[in-house]
């Protein structure tokens, strides 16, 4: 469901590569001339599956319902034709605050009003939260649930990850946000694609967290592994206090990944243990940093409105912070 945009594109690329016969029911907004081995399916979710009223396949990947109503319609349209089904949920499903370490039977949050069609911070994880009980109750028990927290990598829409990369590959002084231990995990789309359709070749039921390296992990480790990678000489993180920045305005949108900024930030000590166990190889962060670098060297993608800071903005705020400490 979906598969054309960064995730979804991800997956789609994945299975293909295996030699999997897939079929991609999307808008035909991004899909143009990608895979051509697939079938392609045309056709918004919200106004109707016709389109699914044939055929019967092996597995459903739903990187795209936010709404458990979505949920629900495409259980309809398949009517037990769709084989095993898999969600691409969030860390976001759980009530804060969780302990570091956590695993997949933390507390969730509870789901909001069901009628609800708003989609914001406060009704997302709960939002999620219901569609995960729609598909195991409507699916059944060979369901696959699975959590990220943020996914990384080439055509990447949010640009959170990217912007940083392309932010440290400029040098200078760099504004790095909050306390180096704040919490934070990633995972590189790629791996959790390959991973995501192991799950279904071999399948495996069950809640799992995608998220990379186990806790603990830093903020620190972040821009230090981008730097590593990127930086020209004389770069220099120069670590900003959250309640300065939070004070002048700043946010997780011009400061793209930053934990405190989010008010569930400890959502990002997840255990991965159980998906581990079942396959999940995250590759390196350098890695992911060389070869995201490469890949927009070679197609950028465009960076959306409001995310990051201006390099005016950068100076500005990294002279109030000298300044204040003075």
């Amino acid at each position: 469901m979906g598969g054309t945009a960064f995730v979804g594109r991800h997956m789609a690329r994945a299975a293909i590569d295996r030699g999997h016969d897939v079929t991609l029911f999307h808008r035909g907004q991004t899909g143009a001339g990608l895979f051509p081995e697939a079938t392609h399916l045309t056709g918004d979710r919200d106004q109707g599956l016709a389109p699914l009223a044939e055929g019967e396949w092996d597995a459903t990947v739903d990187v795209s319902a936010y709404l458990p109503r979505q949920v629900s319609s495409l259980a309809a349209a398949l009517d037990g034709r769709g084989g095993q089904y898999l969600f691409i949920s969030s860390a976001s499903v759980y009530r804060t605050p969780v302990a570091p370490g956590f695993s997949e039977d933390a507390p969730l949050n509870e789901p909001p009003d069901p009628d609800t069609e708003e989609i914001t911070l406060e009704t997302y994880g709960g939002l999620k939260v219901a569609c995960e009980r729609t598909a195991t109750k409507l699916f059944g028990p060979s369901t696959a649930i699975v959590r990220p927290t943020y996914v990384i990598g080439p055509y990447d829409k949010t640009y959170r990850f990217t912007w940083w990369v392309e932010r440290i590959a400029r040098g200078g002084q760099v504004l790095a946000p909050g306390d180096p231990a704040d919490p934070i995990q990633v995972i590189d789309a790629r791996d959790l694609a390959t991973w995501t359709v192991s799950l279904l070749e071999d399948r495996t039921a069950g809640t799992f967290h995608a998220v990379s390296p186990p806790p603990p992990s830093g903020l620190g480790q972040l821009p230090a592994a981008i730097a590593a990678q990127v930086a020209p000489p004389a770069t220099e993180l120069t670590w900003v206090d959250s309640d300065f920045l939070k004070a002048e305005g700043q946010d997780d949108n011009s400061l793209p990944l930053w934990p405190a900024a989010d008010t569930e930030s400890d959502i990002n000590a997840a255990d991965p243990t159980a998906a581990y166990a079942t396959g999940l190889a995250p590759r390196p962060l350098a890695t992911s940093v060389t070869e995201l670098y490469a890949a927009e060297r070679a197609a950028p993608t465009p960076k959306p409105d409001g995310i990051g800071l201006t390099d005016d903005q950068e100076a500005d705020l990294l002279a109030r912070w000298t300044a204040s400490r003075c």
